[in-house]
């Protein structure tokens, strides 16, 4: 993104422009999000949460699967398969330590949030996470590390299933920050995204442009950076065609400026 944009979101969606209070803002925490891309029977689709209204952050907005950097997802004995902690770093900009922690975070949260494992077992990539269901639980509750589960499970992260789509940072008059990276990746065959996890009410596949009109029409709250996500989403025929294409990325950090029954965000790269 060369030049500042902007994009008018109805109040109604749920977006704010609170301000929270004074002094420095808060450093952003380093985090990881993953579209993840089927196709329906009328076009692409999304994997899409409604959080919990009591979340901290994001209470009761609809997003995408993902979650903070854990201090743990930058051990290099990760079995990796795909594009090299390097090449992720070059594409966002970043040390190769923070690129590895957040291809790690991208698939640990995958699986955390939706029970979508993005491994391979072998050669060949995951169709059944069943047997994985219990260590799915204490990944959640950080009994067990990412990399010790794929080790104890003969599991290889597959780096090459996902590809880098953004990188949004919150606002600095926000009291939780976070510099997010955004990942986009195609459901592998055979698996099946849930609903079980604490984080949600409600998950489900649904065209992007549809989640944009029910956003509209007030029956889903989207935060800016979902929102042109989805947006942006609409102009693919398929999945494979999302993931494939070349994104240059640049970090974003909207502004949020109320005007009338409209927040207008303004979008400069950071």
């Amino acid at each position: 993104m060369a030049e500042e944009l902007t994009f008018d979101i109805p109040v109604g969606a749920g977006v704010g422009t609170r301000a929270n209070a004074d002094g420095e803002p808060v450093t952003p925490k380093d985090a990881a999000t993953v579209i993840l891309l089927r196709d329906g029977s009328h076009g692409v689709e999304v994997f899409l949460q409604h959080r919990v209204k009591g979340m901290p952050f994001a209470g009761g907005m609809t997003v995408f699967p993902g979650g903070g950097v854990d201090s743990r997802d930058v051990d290099a004995s990760v079995s990796w398969a795909g594009p090299e902690p390097a090449w992720w770093a070059e594409r966002f900009g970043c040390d190769q330590s923070l690129a590895r922690a957040l291809v790690c975070a991208a698939v640990r949260e995958t699986f955390e949030e939706s029970g979508v494992l993005l491994a391979s077992l072998g050669d060949t990539v995951v169709t059944d996470t069943t047997p994985y269901h219990d260590a799915r639980e204490k990944l959640v509750s950080r009994e067990l590390s990412l990399a010790a589960f794929l080790q104890v499970n003969g599991l290889t992260l597959r780096a090459d299933l996902l590809r880098p789509w953004a990188n949004w940072v919150t606002p600095p008059q926000e009291p939780r920050r976070y510099d997010t990276c955004f990942f986009v990746a195609v459901l592998p065959e055979g698996q099946q995204a849930d609903s079980a996890t604490s984080e949600a009410v409600s998950s489900g596949w649904q065209r992007p442009e549809e989640a944009i009109a029910d956003a509209k029409e007030g029956r889903r709250m989207l935060m800016p950076p979902t929102w042109i996500t989805l947006a942006e989403l609409g102009d693919f025929d398929t999945a494979a065609a999302a993931k494939a294409v070349e994104r240059e990325i640049v970090k974003i950090m909207p502004t949020l400026v109320r005007d009338g029954d409209k927040v207008r965000v303004v979008l400069d790269p950071a």
